[in-house]
């Protein structure tokens, strides 16, 4: 459907218990945990409202893949998520070939992004909607380049 949003997305881990702390060092909130499946839900955005989750899976390293999220916030809140990330002893990777010095903006949307990892290397990111025309044929560059585009 057309209007739909999407309610909950998963991941797997090798460790729920390591992947737990790692995703409540991210301030998210634990929905529950069922030991009897090795599944951690957490609530994402207004915990209140109840409209996202991530689901956290322990499987086998033999059932093991990677995958990508991304967490949307404010252009303000993501000028702050290098520090946020730091004293959570996380680091902001370098990506599409640019270093993470600032975030970098997928021009074709645009957003803005930094992203990170957690402790069994899927792929994360904190993104935000930023002003300005779509612009493809930049590709993928660093914020002050977009800022000096529009």
């Amino acid at each position: 459907m057309k209007n739909a949003k999407l309610f909950e997305t998963h991941v797997y881990t090798r460790n729920l218990e390591k992947a737990i702390d790692f995703y409540r060092s991210l301030d998210l909130e634990v929905a529950t945990v069922l030991e009897d499946r090795r599944v951690a839900f957490f609530w994402l955005g207004d915990v209140e409202k109840k409209e996202q989750m991530l689901g956290v899976w322990e499987v086998s390293e033999e059932d093991f893949r990677r995958s990508h999220f991304a967490f949307e916030v404010s252009l303000e809140t993501l000028l702050e998520v290098p520090v946020f990330l730091k004293k959570r002893g996380i680091e902001v990777r370098p990506s599409f070939g640019l270093d993470a010095s600032e975030p970098v903006v997928h021009a074709w949307m645009p957003t803005a992004s930094y992203y990170f990892a957690d402790p069994d290397g899927n792929s994360l990111e904190y993104l935000a909607l930023i002003e300005g025309e779509s612009k493809p044929e930049l590709g993928v560059v660093h914020l002050s380049v977009w800022n000096s585009k529009r």
